[in-house]
């Protein structure tokens, strides 16, 4: 970068304007308890205000009521404007309180505020173990030749012989105190790092779409044109590097074998004796918890974009379809006008009807139809080894029965969880059931799911052992 581009960005950027604000202090302190602390995202604007009320009150009382003279209201509004773009307000469907959260360039400047502040040690040998594995990940598997891949393997599964015979002998190696505090603060420093890329992805998303519907309201060519444009750019985004590498995240965290291996890894870690006096001990085990709203907060953006686009493209139609009608009633209002006092002379042209001329001799001759062979013999396939009892074991979760439970319940009670539901009419159809209510009960207005509480569900299999499955506390009301 030249001075010129660095001139720029002091000039431009929110994450500097940030830095050179009056008030950085305490819109950093705010973003802290209110975004990056809790690891917490899209907010409703009253629950900042608390948050930040909170923060001013604490303030004032050691600074003076003259410190910060603003209510909390006027300081959301000033962060979110334009000319600040630390805060992006927003609206959710269906609601009316607006939404708040964090950009991309204000979490930059609070991960490097909070990296001034230095660390009780520098993770060097973490680090450098990282690079290394890395290094040969980026070596290895961009490898063409193949008997240079198949003598790397050779070596690692030797290594992993020589270590296996080192066990067998009572040679086991344990991570010393230090170490294993160095890789757990990388992984925290990790697992923050991707949490705040989340918001830089999510705004180069809408950074496209933005660019997509100011190509559509600007738009002057045929509507196929127009559309061969739009699925054009539609597939730009999800092509983008920034679209493969998060379909790549989302299709990994998605995986029911990493994810069940990733979460036994995060509890076998938190059972390590030199870490049990680390103050990140208690938010590794829910490490994967905080990504997955962000990255749903991400793929809702995406669908987010597809619906405005085909809505913008809905809105060129219906203007189209109002100009054609607002010509054809010009027309019709002309003809009723000219109707009792047509003008005189020709004042239309029509081409004078004829009638189409078949000779005979241009009919073709009759061609007799061909016969075709067909090859009807039928071989018998050897279904032996088929099992086909997977086609009779297929079942119908009736929906209706499920509300009919629900509704008994409540005939009783005014409002009911989903384990009392279960516990007066059990499952019998198992993890498919209890889909089936989590379903009703995000189509129904009269349920709520409660995210902050979690039930048990039990059922018993034909065999005679008992699952148990723990979602979401889920209540029904009786409907008004």
């Amino acid at each position: 970068m030249d001075f010129y581009a660095i001139n720029s960005l002091r000039e431009n950027h929110a994450g500097w304007s940030l830095l050179r604000a009056q008030n950085a202090p305490l819109a950093l302190t705010f973003f802290m308890a209110a975004f990056t602390g809790p690891n917490q995202r899209n907010l409703g604007r009253q629950e900042l205000i608390d948050v930040l009320d909170d923060v001013l009150f604490g303030l004032r009382d050691s600074e003076g009521e003259d410190r910060f003279p603003r209510p909390a209201g006027e300081y959301l509004d000033d962060w979110a404007a334009d000319e600040r773009k630390w805060l992006r307000k927003y609206y959710v469907p269906g609601e009316d309180e607006p939404h708040y959260d964090l950009t991309a360039a204000a979490e930059d400047v609070v991960r490097w505020v909070e990296n001034l502040r230095g660390r009780d040690f520098v993770a060097t040998q973490s680090r450098l173990t990282s690079i290394f594995a890395v290094l040969k990940q980026l070596v290895q598997q961009s490898e063409t030749d193949p008997e240079v891949r198949l003598a790397e393997l050779q070596r690692q599964r030797d290594g992993i012989d020589a270590e296996m015979q080192r066990i067998r002998e009572g040679n086991v190696r344990v991570m010393t105190g230090p170490e294993a505090l160095d890789h757990l603060q990388q992984l925290t420093a990790l697992a923050k790092d991707l949490l705040s890329d989340f918001r830089e992805v999510e705004q180069n998303f809408r950074k496209l779409d933005r660019q997509v519907r100011e190509q559509i309201a600007t738009w002057d060519g045929t509507q196929g044109e127009l559309l061969e444009s739009i699925f054009e750019n539609q597939q730009d985004i999800s092509s983008s590097l920034q679209g493969r590498t998060f379909q790549g995240f989302w299709d990994y965290l998605m995986s029911p074998q990493l994810r069940t291996e990733l979460q036994d890894l995060l509890q076998r870690a938190t059972r390590i004796e030199a870490l049990a006096t680390s103050d990140h001990l208690r938010s590794l085990a829910t490490l994967h918890q905080d990504w997955l709203p962000a990255v749903e907060q991400t793929q809702a953006t995406v669908r987010q974009l597809s619906q405005q686009m085909r809505r913008l493209l809905d809105d060129k139609v219906f203007l189209e379809n109002k100009r054609i009608m607002q010509l054809i009633r010009s027309i019709e209002s002309g003809a009723l006008g000219t109707r009792e006092a047509p003008p005189s002379g020709a004042f239309m042209e029509i081409e004078t009807p004829s009638v189409d001329m078949v000779l005979p001799f241009e009919r073709p001759l009759y061609e007799p139809s061909r016969k075709v062979l067909l090859d009807d013999a039928v071989e018998t396939a050897d279904d032996g080894d088929v099992d086909a009892s997977a086609l009779f074991g297929q079942f119908f979760v009736d929906k209706e029965r499920l509300r009919a439970n629900i509704d008994a319940v409540l005939a009783e009670a005014e409002q009911a969880t989903l384990a009392e539901v279960t516990d007066a009419h059990p499952l019998s159809q198992g993890l498919a059931e209890v889909v089936a209510y989590y379903q009703l009960a995000t189509e129904s207005d009269w349920a709520t799911i409660n995210p902050e509480q979690s039930q048990q569900l039990a059922w018993d299999l034909p065999d005679g052992s008992m699952r148990e499955a723990t979602i979401e506390q889920i209540i029904f009301g009786r409907p008004a």
